[in-house]
């Protein structure tokens, strides 16, 4: 039991669920509003957008890429959802129809990355500027407005008690967390990300491997755009600037290694928490939008300190030998 209770106090997760409590801690002597039912109500409700998009970041963070598309595919799968909405007056088309557009904005990332052999970073920065200019093309910069009734229950609506994008995150969490632990996909992701060129040797399904994490990455990113949609009740073409920051921020605060191969599901959650109670506080405190873009990146700069000293601590317990 003493073991058990040691190495929980010295887990990484540990540390993240205490930095959690003692951040609410500290913004409800703050501000009593914050420890309401409906704020925490609203609180997992912005958490899920970033966490649903964050799942897929951090099966491609641990293979070792990277996702700056992700901002950019909100605004166009979100767009093309309440177009189809508005079309064919259904709800499962236009969610069918935005999870088909993220697939094939993962498939491109993918097919870039493995096929022409370029650096993720550029590929998906490049995708990003591709969607973000498509979706202000096509909707000459104004958003589009969801004329069907029911669409919004999906943001805002509540299943019992919980809100509908709560409880749609709690289910990817666990599915995931399944994939990743318990599944040869999750073993390969972790190899490839561990040593990408073991793996070959090793005889894995590199490629198809990173191409489909990729596609699921695109699917994940495009159902959290449905959610904001519907929240919202149309498409936005300026939705999600900046939210592949704050994607990549909060996993990696979660201790999603850069580098790949390093992190658990459970961790980037905390991370994603943390970043959004952040977030929330500084909106009950009043404190200027601007100042939120200062956190942000403060956040980030932090979260990849963080994993270069988690790197190099790592370094030295495999260098040092043994007593």
């Amino acid at each position: 039991m003493s073991r058990l209770l040691s190495r929980m106090l010295h887990s990484e997760q540990a540390g993240l669920l205490l930095a959690l409590i003692l951040l609410c801690v500290g913004i409800s002597l703050l501000t009593p509003v914050f420890f309401t039912a409906v704020n925490i109500k609203n609180v997992l409700r912005d958490a899920s957008l970033v966490a649903i998009a964050g799942i897929g970041m951090v099966m491609i963070i641990l293979l070792g890429e990277i996702d700056l598309s992700v901002g950019s595919t909100q605004a166009v799968a979100g767009i093309i959802a309440v177009a189809v909405l508005n079309q064919f007056e259904s709800v499962t088309l236009a969610l069918v129809a935005a999870l088909i557009a993220g697939a094939l904005v993962g498939l491109c990332n993918g097919l870039l990355v493995t096929k022409a052999g370029i650096n993720s970073l550029i590929a998906t920065l490049g995708m990003m500027a591709i969607l973000r200019g498509a979706a202000m093309v096509s909707t000459q910069a104004v958003s589009i407005q969801g004329k069907v009734e029911g669409f919004i229950e999906v943001g805002t609506g509540h299943l019992g008690p919980i809100p509908i994008p709560v409880l749609v995150t709690f289910v990817l969490l666990g599915l995931f967390y399944y994939i990743l632990h318990h599944t040869i996909l999750g073993r390969y992701i972790y190899a490839i990300g561990g040593n990408i060129q073991a793996a070959r040797l090793a005889g894995l399904a590199v490629d198809r491997t990173r191409v489909l994490v990729f596609v699921l990455g695109g699917v994940l990113a495009a159902l959290s755009a449905f959610i904001l949609a519907s929240r919202l009740n149309s498409g936005q073409p300026n939705a999600g600037l900046g939210f592949e920051l704050q994607v990549i921020a909060a996993v990696i605060l979660g201790g999603i290694s850069l580098t790949g191969g390093v992190g658990t599901l459970g961790g980037a959650f905390i991370g994603i928490l943390i970043l959004t109670v952040l977030s929330n506080g500084l909106v009950l405190l009043n404190v200027s939008s601007f100042y939120h873009d200062i956190a942000r990146g403060a956040v980030i700069i932090l979260a990849v300190y963080l994993d270069t000293r988690r790197k190099q601590s790592l370094l030295r317990r495999l260098l040092t030998p043994p007593t």
